[in-house]
């Protein structure tokens, strides 16, 4: 799908770099077809060493050079480089945009543009191409666009296509989400320490145990309640944890932890857009 694009990553910090080698590792594209592009020198010379990426520290030379560009930096300097790049970007490249809290409208005016652009919320284990991926189109994207989105995203896990709107409340959920899971693995693993295990055993059950947890959902397709009912024997240990947790509000906290990230995410989105 991809064959023969040349990509313009801009801003290669981590999350970027996982994107670069999900592409290469999937054989979607070739090294030599992506031009990396940062501020930090030493930054590009890992990136290509690693992937054989092509790097430069000029993003409009980097632009130039591109069919699509992804536009990877941080929300809080999307402003200036967007500014830097207008008049670069052509109507014919493809802006996919990973920056959280902007909006396609918004990028599509900064860039002074009417060209595609998608917008996408990944979240960090793509690090392990094991991501959870939300894109959405911006006015002038086909489902051309988005299918060549989806490949890029693909390459490092699950994707999935929603309306704009609904991409703040992808931020509170699948963004924020892996926070979420790292408390989730930590106090069990305290709770293993404190009954005895030592903590470096503690640790890895606890993570093994969250990541084949989930396997088994997205694998069987049943819903969490079911599995959850399967193990759940009369008068056995996991109903009377089961028990607890319902009196401390387990699943209450962490609806009002989703809720509080995508609320937030919203205000973000309008800050930008003043």
């Amino acid at each position: 799908m991809l064959k023969n694009q040349a990509i313009a990553v801009i801003g290669a910090g981590h999350m970027a770099g996982a994107l670069i080698g999900g592409m290469v590792r999937s054989k979607l594209v070739r090294g030599k077809s992506i031009i990396a592009a940062r501020r930090s020198a030493n930054a590009l010379i890992e990136l290509q060493k690693k992937w054989g990426v092509r790097t430069s520290t000029d993003n409009k030379k980097a632009v130039a050079l591109a069919d699509i560009i992804i536009l990877a930096v941080k929300p809080q300097m999307a402003k200036t480089v967007m500014e830097e790049l207008a008049g670069s970007v052509r109507p014919g490249h493809l802006v996919i945009s990973i920056m959280a809290g902007v909006t396609t409208a918004a990028i599509s005016k900064a860039l002074r543009v009417d060209g595609p652009v998608v917008r996408a919320m990944p979240n960090t284990p793509c690090l392990v191409d094991a991501g959870a991926t939300a894109i959405a189109a911006g006015a002038h994207a086909d489902e051309a666009d988005l299918a060549r989105a989806e490949a890029v995203f693909g390459s490092v896990g699950l994707v999935v296509t929603l309306p704009e709107p609904a991409l703040d409340a992808v931020t509170g959920l699948s963004g924020s989400g892996p926070v979420y899971l790292y408390m989730v693995i930590e106090a069990m693993t305290d709770g293993g320490v404190k009954m005895g295990i030592p903590r470096a055993i503690a640790a890895k059950l606890a993570a093994q145990t969250v990541f084949g947890a989930a396997k088994l959902v997205l694998e069987t397709g049943k819903h969490p309640a079911v599995l959850k009912d399967e193990v759940t024997t009369p008068g056995g240990c996991a109903i009377t944890a089961i028990h607890v947790l319902e009196s401390k509000g387990l699943r209450s906290v962490l609806i009002d932890g989703v809720e509080a990230a995508t609320k937030r995410s919203q205000e973000l989105s309008r800050l930008f857009a003043e």
